[in-house]
């Protein structure tokens, strides 16, 4: 349903690859779908394309069983064929501005996942984003994208690229006299015991939020149900299906709850902290 208005642009973004963004994506695509929202879809990752991919098998799963599934309007992106680099930048950047412009006054939020690659129509992106949602593994490994940490003491040594990054275009909006952008990390892939290194990952992303300004929100732990769900182009949100082999259980329970918990962090407009409309 059309609304008046600006839509709110939610930006999934980290350049580090594996770090379960696609995942992250399509959940709170759905969910906000399922919640009664207009929400346009729009992958920039034109390569691997694996948001494109989901909705897609989605598309196919609808049409296969005649199952009732809840879909955004998908806004496709066309990468430029320009040999110069710099002037197909320019083009993509072009194109990306006449989607939005078209998606904006007709949908409640616009979700773009984005290329793990820094490239300008992906600053573009970012700098056009309300939410900047990153998610995170659990790990120093992928910690190392947003800083630089001590390997004896674990204290922070400073910013690295992703936070470069994303303050790069912090300042590209309030240059334009844009409203400042909300970023949120979120830890993925949280192991469920109370292990050393997840303790330090979570006290170091705690006193890199205050520095650098984000917020930490709730993800995912890791299950296989995950992987098992993308070729059927389905969420957690859709579960049980009927003729379908997979057994609902508790921890599918637990999961459901976590994409609720997700949903009300990320303080999105017209959405309580429940994950549910206000």
């Amino acid at each position: 349903m059309a609304r008046a208005g600006d839509a709110h642009v939610i930006v999934v973004g980290n350049e580090k690859g594996g770090s379960g963004k696609t995942t992250a994506t399509m959940h709170l695509t759905v969910a906000l779908t399922r919640l009664g929202k207009s929400v346009a879809a729009i992958d920039l990752d034109i390569r691997q394309r694996s948001y494109s991919r989901y909705l897609e098998n989605r598309a196919a799963f609808a049409k296969r069983t005649g199952a009732a599934l809840m879909m955004p309007a998908v806004m496709e992106f066309t990468r430029s064929t320009l040999t110069s680099l710099d002037e197909a930048g320019v083009q993509n950047i072009a194109h990306l501005d006449e989607i939005l412009n078209a998606a904006r006054p007709a949908h409640d939020f616009i979700i773009i996942d984005t290329p793990g690659a820094d490239t300008p129509v992906s600053r573009h992106a970012h700098a056009n984003a309300d939410t900047i949602l990153t998610p995170l593994n659990d790990s120093f490994v992928d910690f190392d994208l947003l800083a630089r940490i001590d390997p004896e003491s674990f204290e922070i040594a400073g910013p690295s690229l992703y936070s470069d990054f994303v303050w790069d275009c912090r300042k590209k909006r309030l240059l334009a006299r844009k409203p400042a952008l909300e970023w949120i990390v979120m830890r993925n892939r949280v192991a469920s015991t109370r292990a050393r290194n997840k303790q330090r990952v979570e006290t170091a992303l705690d006193l890199l939020a205050k520095r650098i300004g984000f917020r930490v929100a709730p993800g995912f732990a890791e299950r296989v149900i995950f992987r098992e769900l993308f070729p059927l182009g389905l969420t957690m949100l859709d579960l049980p299906q009927p003729g379908l082999e997979i057994s609902f259980s508790m921890s599918h329970v637990a999961a459901r709850q976590e994409v609720r918990e997700l949903v009300g962090s990320l303080k999105l407009p017209g959405i309580d902290a429940r994950g549910a409309v206000i």
